[in-house]
């Protein structure tokens, strides 16, 4: 099959388009024929050497991809050769065929393509997960989200429109995508770089604080997150963008009963992942077969071209997803 290769750890050149050994189903696993797959954050961390796979994870980049069922293994009942399906994968999503565990595959609805399948099980099972089963946002309840324009962003706002459609959501942009936050229900959106995040909740929610924050910056946004949350508030830590340290208040903490809530989902165990996505499918992926959620693409790439659609995350350009398509229709 053709994958992105690795030639070492480094830039977006490090990747090229190779041959590698076709994948086997396992028992309990499905082969999936790869029509598209989707850049994610982790993907340029591994790149560059500081986020190696899960132990028997492929080496190939790539968690999550939409495609059709190739193979089943042993043990597989509820699939069938050919069925539309998107996947959470540990690695491997960078090319024409993936293993993965049946468990951790959903059913692709007619009404959703293929480029927008590739974008569901990493950035939106991560949303959903992290503000409605670790958070526990209610409907309405005050949410801030940063970094308004990402996939988790944008997929947490359509997430939150859909199940908590009384919950007001604060989020912060970069000025050119502030419009388009706006329009996905940002009530206010706020421009880091011009505003304190802090004095903006603030004034939103008559000086009570937001409920549930949403954040993959860390460390530098951690004291003033904090500041940012209302008495029994949660913060939900996805990622450490700014940095992993940071200083804060505990008593601040004890006294306003806060919650920090810190969650990966690639190194979860194979049952736990089941789970997470069998209350995704459950939940979410009726409203995407209504189309009342519809995955954001940014701008879809030829598989070849990885290295530019990595190039276009680190600067920051996209609003949704980026997407590499292999060329397969099915």
């Amino acid at each position: 099959m053709k994958a992105i290769l690795l030639d070492g750890f480094g830039g977006p050149e490090r990747m090229q388009l190779g041959d590698a050994p076709d994948p086997r189903p396992a028992p309990g696993e499905v082969l999936i024929r790869v029509a598209a797959t989707s850049v994610n954050r982790p993907d340029i961390v591994q790149r560059e050497g500081h986020y190696p796979p899960p132990p028997g994870a492929p080496e190939i980049l790539g968690l999550e991809c939409s495609g059709t069922i190739e193979g089943l293994g042993a043990g597989v009942s509820g699939f069938t050769r050919g069925q539309r399906v998107a996947a959470l994968l540990s690695g491997g999503g960078y090319a024409e065929l993936a293993a993965v565990d049946a468990r951790h595959v959903i059913p692709l609805p007619d009404s959703t393509s293929f480029e927008e399948g590739a974008c569901l099980c990493e950035a939106y099972i991560t949303a959903y997960m992290n503000l409605f089963l670790n958070a526990r946002l209610a409907d309405g309840e005050t949410v801030l989200l940063h970094g308004g324009g990402g996939g988790v962003t944008t997929a947490a706002m359509q997430i939150v429109r859909a199940l908590a459609p009384a919950s007001r959501m604060i989020v912060t942009a970069s000025r050119s995508k502030l419009e388009r936050v706006a329009a996905l229900g940002a009530e206010p959106a706020v421009d880091y770089r011009e505003e304190d995040f802090v004095d903006a909740v603030r004034r939103a929610t008559g000086d009570r604080g937001a409920d549930v924050i949403l954040d993959h910056i860390g460390g530098p946004y951690l004291e003033r997150n904090l500041r940012a949350l209302a008495v029994g508030g949660r913060l939900a830590l996805i990622g450490t963008m700014g940095g992993r340290k940071a200083e804060i208040d505990l008593g601040r903490l004890l006294v306003k009963r806060q919650e920090i809530i810190g969650s990966v989902l690639r190194p979860r165990s194979a049952e736990e992942k089941a789970s997470i996505i069998a209350r995704f499918r459950d939940a979410v992926m009726p409203l995407v077969a209504e189309r009342r959620i519809v995955p954001i693409v940014d701008r879809i790439y030829p598989l070849g071209s990885a290295a530019d659609a990595h190039r276009r995350m680190e600067r920051g350009e996209h609003f949704g997803k980026i997407v590499l398509s292999t060329g397969w229709t099915g």
